[in-house]
């Protein structure tokens, strides 16, 4: 059974920094693109950043410059850096895993982060 599990998560002011990440068990994350999404309240899940398998990372415009997304196979763990947090950056924030192109078929539970002012 593949398990994606995030850590990290916490409260921080706006200016400051987390590191999420996220341990993957049950399968290799090797041939895995990788990728964070969020969600707040009563607001659809939102794609935040992704990796994939060759270390190719895309962001959302609003992270662009301040989230770096990374991968650690060897570990099979990725992770999330986030810098200048803004308040807009709260939420629970997801980790997911897509082996095929399509959608992300692995995901986390979350872990939640509030960014306050």
């Amino acid at each position: 059974q593949v398990q994606l599990v995030e850590s990290g998560g916490g409260s921080v002011q706006a200016g400051g920094s987390l590191r999420l990440s996220c341990a993957v068990s049950g399968r290799t994350m090797t041939n895995l693109d990788m990728g964070w999404f969020r969600q707040v309240p009563g607001k659809e899940r939102e794609f935040v950043a992704d990796i994939n398998s060759s270390g190719h990372a895309y962001y959302t415009d609003s992270v662009k410059g301040r989230f770096t997304i990374s991968r650690d196979d060897a570990k099979n763990t990725m992770a999330l850096l986030m810098n200048s947090l803004i308040p807009e950056d709260s939420g629970r924030y997801y980790c997911a895993g897509q082996s095929a192109p399509g959608q992300f078929d692995y995901w986390g539970r979350g872990t939640q982060v509030t960014v306050s002012s």
